[in-house]
């Protein structure tokens, strides 16, 4: 994936604060990382610079006069006379003239995967944007009347005027998420931007704001037969758009969104695609079956890989190490092996099944917390009376039923988004049961959910299953599932792109009725049922499992990987960053009681210390 860079100083009184810009901007390019086939071109100005890392064909970066524009990725124009103006001068010319003719307004008819950077020195004006989906990444600081951007934190503090300090809110925020929430990164006033997001830089103010939503419609029809051929359309117009030729494989875990890429991909080339998937030795966590199920149903071309516990501790600090901030995914260690197979293969692009859950309903929390939306709409002297019987209920009577009912009454209470952070293990702990001192002092132990309840309040409609792929959109997707398999591909050097996270299903799919997308308990039920007659009958009703890793049982079990654990948790105590008393509880518990749920957070602890003994240049003092 191309990725870009570069800094503009707004206001130059005196020198320029970069002694050697074209060493410092290569140097910042350095940090971007990016397959072994991308190179860096750059462009530097009066008291700016711009950059790209990107493969042939990905990349626009050139100068015109005082702008300088940095534009990474497949964009493209819905306004017609832009499109024909891309035509005829190059996709880089057509933004500059937009720009110069629209201003920012020019992202609202930018579509595609990008991310962009327009400078403009004579004015000291800036934009940043990425993509709709966040499949791009962009990080920024201000210092002073310097701006400075680069698709990984990383890159942003190769800067020297951004220093590399470790925030330790955002230390705790990775420990609450398992990743840096956006628009936090792990670095002091270093910030990401949202799917859709743009930064406007005038001088010394910065407006940050939305070109677009998902629209959302309460008010949209229900024509089943209409959607369902519209949606199957789509579906292929998006796997034809990317190519179905040898140099292209795709994941297959078994589950519904992989399936039915590889199973379009083999309608659109006319014979089964090559198909990358993962398998476990451990109960509960293998989906090679039905793997195999979807491979066979399709005429693919599999090829097969069963991770060890071995495979799992060679990869930790590479994977540690490849991301630019703390990432506690354990599904990375999976998606990466998945990725090398198919780079070593032959592949050069992989197409990955990552979204449809956001944009049809497919987590089983959509379901799960409809049944608490309904105390919600109980009528209010009802519910006082069940939440003054039950919700008060003494341990001592709270017996079988009874228990039940107070831990639902309980629980519904809880608006949403709060409500599906109960049983966070950060939450349940405490700040201060987890973290040293040190690190507690002007520490937002409710930052993370404020995150999630601006995003969850930010849609076009008042559906909770809307409402909640809104969020997921960006907490599970932008910054968890993509940055996981777009960072591991990188790792393989194999390309990733993400048909179900096409725009015009995007589009599509917002405005379906909410009990199109959950109907009674069931899942994702236009989807499916729109697919019945193409997806095997065994892949549509299977549970959802995805790429689970068998850590926490697999620690128990293999001394070396037991040792890498113990010993991570233990360079965090002597980095003062958490507690000696709740590393031995957390190691207790996770040997007497229950391995898979306590083997997650040694396992988010075990990579940040990883995460930090491989960025050396990262501090985290307080």
């Amino acid at each position: 994936m191309s990725k870009i860079c570069g800094w503009l100083e707004a206001t130059r009184a005196g020198s320029p604060r970069m002694s050697d810009p074209s060493a410092g901007i290569r140097l910042m390019g350095d940090r971007l990382g990016g397959l072994s086939s991308s190179a860096l071109q750059y462009r530097l100005g009066t008291g700016c610079a711009t950059a790209v890392r990107a493969t042939p064909g990905e990349t626009e970066v050139c100068k015109d006069g005082g702008l300088l524009l940095a534009l990474a990725g497949r964009p493209t124009w819905s306004d017609a006379a832009l499109r024909e103006r891309a035509a005829h001068t190059g996709m880089a010319q057509s933004v500059l003239h937009a720009w110069r003719e629209r201003g920012h307004s020019l992202l609202e008819h930018l579509h595609g995967s990008f991310s962009i950077a327009l400078l403009d020195s004579d004015r000291g004006e800036a934009l940043l944007a990425i993509d709709r989906v966040g499949t791009h990444t962009l990080c920024y600081a201000r210092r002073s009347s310097t701006l400075v951007f680069g698709a990984t934190a990383d890159a942003v503090t190769a800067h020297p005027e951004v220093a590399a300090d470790v925030d330790p809110q955002s230390v705790y925020d990775y420990l609450y998420s398992h990743m840096v929430p956006a628009p936090a990164t792990i670095y002091r006033d270093v910030w990401k931007l949202l799917p859709a997001q743009y930064l406007h830089l005038r001088g010394t103010t910065a407006e940050t704001g939305f070109y677009w939503s998902m629209p959302y419609d309460e008010a949209a029809g229900d024509d089943y037969e209409r959607h369902a051929a519209r949606f199957r359309e789509l579906l292929e117009q998006s796997v034809r758009g990317i190519g179905t030729g040898e140099e292209v494989g795709a994941f297959l875990s078994g589950g519904t969104d992989s399936s039915t890429v590889a199973g379009v991909m083999a309608r659109v080339a006319g014979h089964g695609p090559h198909t990358y998937s993962i398998g476990f030795d451990a109960d509960g966590f293998d989906e090679m079956e039905y793997a195999r199920i979807a491979s066979t149903h399709f005429g693919c071309r599999p090829h097969e890989y069963y991770v060890t516990s071995a495979d799992v501790t060679q990869a930790i600090p590479k994977i540690a190490a490849h991301y630019d901030e703390p990432f506690g995914n354990a599904s990375a260690v999976p998606t990466f092996l998945c990725a090398r197979m198919a780079r070593d293969s032959g592949r050069t692009l992989m197409l990955a099944g990552d979204g449809g859950d956001e944009i049809f309903g497919g987590n089983a929390r959509y379901a799960d917390q409809e049944v608490f939306e309904r105390y919600g709409r109980l009528p209010g002297p009802l519910r006082g009376v069940l939440g003054g019987v039950f919700g008060n209920l003494p341990d001592a009577l709270a017996i079988g039923v009874f228990r039940r009912a107070r831990n639902y009454v309980n629980r519904a209470r809880i608006p949403l988004p709060d409500r599906m952070e109960v049983f966070n293990h950060v939450e349940r702990e405490g700040a201060s049961r987890i973290l040293q001192d040190r690190l507690l002092s002007g520490l937002n132990p409710h930052r993370p959910q404020e995150f999630a309840r601006e995003v969850y309040g930010r849609t076009r409609s008042t559906a909770m299953v809307d409402r909640m792929m809104h969020l997921d959109l960006k907490q599970t997707l932008a910054d968890s599932d993509l940055r996981k398999v777009s960072r591991m591909c990188e790792l393989a050097d194999i390309d990733v792109r993400y048909p179900l996270l096409d725009e015009r299903l995007m589009a599509f799919s917002a405005p379906l009725p909410a009990n199109y997308k959950v109907r009674d308990g069931q899942l994702r039920w236009f989807f499916k049922d729109a697919l019945k007659d193409f997806l095997p009958q065994a892949v549509l009703t299977k549970s959802k499992h995805g790429f689970g890793l068998p850590f926490g049982l697999w620690m128990q079990q293999d001394a070396q990987l037991g040792r890498l654990a113990k010993d991570s948790l233990d360079a965090l105590v002597e980095r003062r960053v958490v507690k000696p008393e709740f590393v031995q509880h957390l190691l207790e518990r996770h040997r007497s009681e229950h391995a898979s749920y306590y083997g997650v957070m040694i396992w988010v602890l075990m990579m940040l210390e990883q995460w930090l003994q491989s960025h050396p240049q990262a501090r985290l003092d307080t």
